[in-house]
């Protein structure tokens, strides 16, 4: 799979970007041919003409075809051809960059569209043509100039898809169709001690509520003593067209979610196990599976939340992730009285089954509540029996491979939304979490039944659930849920000095 260099680079063709040659008829090796060129040839005269020989099976070796042959092909192809040529071998790579050719396919793009009432003459048209400037620019200049336009109006064209938002989730309403008309998908880069990369597409793929959930497994996984880190990235086809189906084989563009270090699969970071697989958690919300027996890949799964996931996908570089705009901080009126009107949405699943489901409103807090840089939200009581919540179902963490499947008990994922009082997102996460053994709560009641506690933490804050096993039902009851805010991020949020 090509990875395609980001506009205002240099521009090298890398090696394994050789791969996408397919996809314009083009191979590379020793005696390099053109196999799907001979409708262009067609334009340009006969086969045997050009060449001095007979065309045996549409195949016409390039050896010994001139530049200016070559570049009359090459003019017959459209951007997404043209890329992949241009990553056959170097001469191919000199020629895609012809400012003639990549003039052509800008102006036919970008030009103004005319009115019905005043069309140009063909002498105007080829003055505007010669006002672009095509012989003093670079090799190259045209295609960037392309390139770095096609993706502005992806960006603005999935700006405008994502700007409605949802009145109670506070999330995009159609991040499923910027999802669909971007073609974005994501790969994991998994990298070995010595360098070497291997690059692999997506399994599958489930859109939850408000999360996505991809997962990548197969036979051929590099050994995980060679490996160094993972890179989990978002790619996108360089030409969005809403009309068609996006090109798997076609350029894309790499964009930098997470990096995570496979050294941290410790017993620290291990959530659980079955027979087969220990699952271990590396954060922000990956789930890496291993054989028990082998200590080897056996699949990595991916949660990402919606909460800016289309911009996190996209707008970042193959190196560098997407950085979120300059918060300005939302004045509060009244600091004293801490935070008031939060909404609470908070779902547990696991292939594509949810045990939990909630909304919460009306949450608040007061400064009261602020212990260890944290402040406490409390979202379930355990004084409270009319709040406690059962989980529908069982609790586990599906898993599968393209041999074997189970599910790790007591597992799941858990997607958290949490909106401030004006209705923003304030903390949002998807990530697997592990209901463990609890001594009971020592500021509550005393419950009939088997205790467990579900803990999570990141940067801005931790999560606390309580859970009661009702043996005569068969089910779980949450009984305590409280979330405790980062300090520091609510200063920053709201220009507060709690």
């Amino acid at each position: 799979m090509a990875r395609f260099p980001p506009p205002g680079g240099d521009g090298s063709a890398r090696g394994r970007a050789g791969k996408a040659a397919g996809c314009a008829g083009f191979r590379s090796g020793r005696g390099v041919r053109l196999v799907a060129g001979c409708a262009a040839l067609s334009h340009c005269g006969r086969l045997d003409e050009l060449c001095g020989k007979s065309c045996t099976g549409c195949t016409v070796s390039l050896d010994g075809l001139p530049s200016e042959i070559l570049l009359k092909i090459l003019s017959y192809l459209d951007a997404v051809a043209l890329l992949c040529a241009g990553c056959v071998n170097r001469r191919f790579y000199h020629l895609a960059n012809d400012n003639f050719i990549w003039i052509r396919i800008y102006s036919t793009a970008f030009s103004p569209k005319r009115s019905n009432w005043k069309v140009n003459s063909v002498e105007k048209t080829a003055v505007s043509m010669n006002s672009l400037s095509v012989g003093d620019k670079e090799a190259g200049y045209w295609k960037k100039e392309y390139i770095t336009k096609q993706i502005a109006s992806v960006k603005a064209a999935l700006a405008r898809v994502l700007k409605p938002l949802h009145p109670y989730t506070g999330l995009p309403v159609k991040t499923k169709e910027a999802l669909r008309i971007s073609g974005l998908g994501w790969v994991i880069i998994l990298k070995e001690n010595s360098g070497k990369e291997h690059i692999l597409e997506h399994v599958d793929l489930s859109i939850n509520d408000s999360s996505v959930t991809a997962v990548w497994y197969g036979k051929d996984w590099p050994r995980l003593v060679t490996l160094s880190t993972l890179d989990l990235c978002g790619v996108t086809p360089v030409f969005m067209n809403r009309s068609q189906t996006p090109i798997k084989n076609g350029p894309r563009w790499h964009s930098l979610i997470a990096k995570y270090n496979l050294s941290h699969l410790t017993e620290s970071t291990m959530l659980g196990c079955d027979r087969l697989i220990r699952i271990f958690c590396l954060h922000p919300g990956l789930v890496v599976g291993l054989w028990k027996r082998e200590e080897e890949l056996a699949f990595v799964m991916a949660n990402l939340h919606f909460h800016h996931l289309v911009e996190r996908s996209t707008l970042g570089s193959a190196a560098i992730p997407y950085e979120l705009p300059p918060h300005t901080p939302l004045l509060d009126d009244s600091p004293e009285r801490g935070l008031s009107d939060y909404q609470l949405h908070v779902d547990m699943h696991s292939g594509g089954v949810f045990c939990l489901c909630g909304t919460f409103r009306n949450l608040s807090t007061s400064k009261g509540y602020i212990e260890n840089e944290y402040m406490k939200l409390s979202v379930i009581s355990f004084k409270n029996s009319t709040e406690h919540l059962p989980l529908i179902g069982k609790v586990g963490l599906s898993w599968k491979t393209n041999i074997f499947d189970g599910c790790v008990k007591s597992c799941s994922i858990m997607d958290l939304t949490l909106l401030e009082e004006y209705g923003k997102p304030f903390w949002c996460f998807s990530s697997p979490v592990c209901m463990r053994p609890s001594p009971g709560p020592s500021d509550g009641p005393t419950f009939l039944g088997e205790t467990y506690r579900v803990d999570y933490a990141d940067t801005e804050g931790r999560v606390h659930l309580e859970l009661v096993w009702i043996e005569e039902t068969g089910e779980y009851f949450i009984v305590s849920l409280a979330l405790y805010l980062r300090v520091a991020k609510i200063n920053h949020w709201f220009g507060t000095k709690y």
